[in-house]
């Protein structure tokens, strides 16, 4: 599979780590250099310095053949503008994007972008253990 990841934090890097790890064909993108140092040293995918909203840039990195595209920054615009690239102007078959705030993500899950909230998801755990429910 070929995945192009945009972002290179701790999410970013970690999933490109567990792909790549899998033998996936894996594009991690950032617009810090300094980003990639997450990534272990024996990272076999491509890291590219480049802006993921910019459609040169994800030509560059291969998005026309690319099988999943992630969108992992810390900014819930950049994630979006850029799965909604992915998705409709390079038909990628699987989008996903991290939204911070929960009232957006269910905004852009009714507009067909698979959206995951970690406020929300977080917030659930925390709940089912105060309640006992681990």
């Amino acid at each position: 599979m070929k995945v192009v990841i945009m972002g290179c934090g701790r999410v970013g890097a970690q999933l490109a780590t567990m792909l790549d790890k899998e033998g996936n064909e894996v594009i991690s993108l950032d617009i810090d250099a300094y980003s990639f140092r997450r990534l272990p040293a024996d990272f076999k995918g491509t890291a590219l310095l480049c802006n993921g909203m910019d459609e040169e840039s994800l030509k560059k990195a291969g998005i026309e053949t690319a099988d999943a595209f992630v969108a992992v920054t810390q900014g819930d615009n950049r994630n979006i503008m850029a799965a909604q690239i992915a998705k409709k102007i390079f038909n990628v078959p699987k989008v996903v994007c991290r939204i911070y705030d929960p009232l957006r993500r269910d905004l852009y899950t009714l507009l067909g972008l698979d959206a995951i909230s970690p406020t929300t998801i977080f917030a659930q755990m925390l709940k089912d253990k105060i309640e006992g429910k681990e």
